[in-house]
């Protein structure tokens, strides 16, 4: 009957051009490592494809072949990946609380909107909770992390450093950079829940102002018109125009009133540079 049968296989092995070893090998390669690092991979950054994998893993300091990479990489089926978005970290809802003082809270938030030829700038506003002062506009055409982050060291140097800033959960705000510097310098981001503006109405309400006062008054030409009309406008806002919650009075003028004189660090005259202009100034010096 074992005769039989080997001839048999034999017989079907010449037929299908296949060697009999090859039906009664087994592979001595453990794959269970890389398996476990790409499903840790797939876990951790489930939008990328095999290369990025493959370059995650050499970088490692994995020695590993891209065909046997490829070869288990499709053995456990994650070529067949789906996309999945990630939830964003639960916020606490907290009350909108008017602070006992001046630099205490701060409110930041972003606007958009086009010049005259449509190309499309953006503002960063940071206004104090206290008396809705107007701290910075900053406008340009793009606005990163890094942006963000040197606005609020500047104006730090100028008022002092705040216990905590209240935002949404824009991708600048939420990145690891402004979460690392927020840490480093002891100072609470506040994020509010995503979908509710209300819980930052402080900076909301001033956008509204902001946006009908200057963006949606004037047709600008380039960046520099918006910063131009912005800084006067904010001028104004914050000496001259009365302001409702405050009871009429300027927010400015709110704050000599009602915050003691000893320690507070009262904005110079003469308004900061922007960003661009001060890399301007420092590459002229160099």
């Amino acid at each position: 009957m074992r005769t039989e049968r080997r001839k048999d296989i034999g017989k079907a092995c010449r037929l299908l051009k296949l060697s009999r070893s090859s039906l009664h090998y087994q592979s001595i390669k453990d794959d269970n490592a890389i398996i476990s690092k790409l499903q840790q991979l797939a876990v951790t950054n489930p939008v990328e494809g095999f290369w990025k994998c493959y370059g995650r893993l050499r970088n490692e300091g994995n020695i590993i072949n891209h065909k046997r990479l490829h070869r288990v990489y499709k053995q456990i089926g994650m070529p067949l990946r789906r996309k999945v978005k990630k939830r964003i970290t639960a916020r606490v809802k907290e009350p909108l609380e008017v602070p006992e003082a001046f630099t205490q809270t701060w409110s930041i938030d972003f606007m958009s909107d086009a010049l005259s030829n449509g190309t499309k700038f953006r503002s960063f506003n940071v206004i104090d909770d206290y008396n809705r002062e107007v701290l910075f506009i900053e406008t340009d055409y793009s606005l990163k992390s890094s942006r963000v982050i040197w606005v609020l060291k500047h104006l730090i140097n100028r008022y002092g450093k705040p216990k905590k800033i209240r935002m949404d959960n824009g991708p600048e705000f939420v990145a690891k950079l402004a979460q690392q510097w927020s840490a480093g310098n002891e100072i609470e981001f506040k994020y509010i829940q995503p979908g509710k503006p209300t819980q930052n109405a402080y900076v909301e309400r001033f956008n509204k102002s902001y946006r009908g006062g200057v963006l949606d008054a004037y047709l600008f030409d380039c960046i520099d018109e918006v910063r131009e009309v912005t800084q006067q406008w904010v001028d104004d806002y914050n000496n001259a125009r009365p302001h409702d919650a405050l009871g009429g009075v300027p927010p400015r003028k709110y704050r000599e009133l009602n915050s003691p004189p000893v320690g507070l660090r009262y904005a110079p005259a003469t308004p900061p540079l922007h960003y661009a202009q001060q890399a301007d100034t420092l590459n002229g010096l160099k």
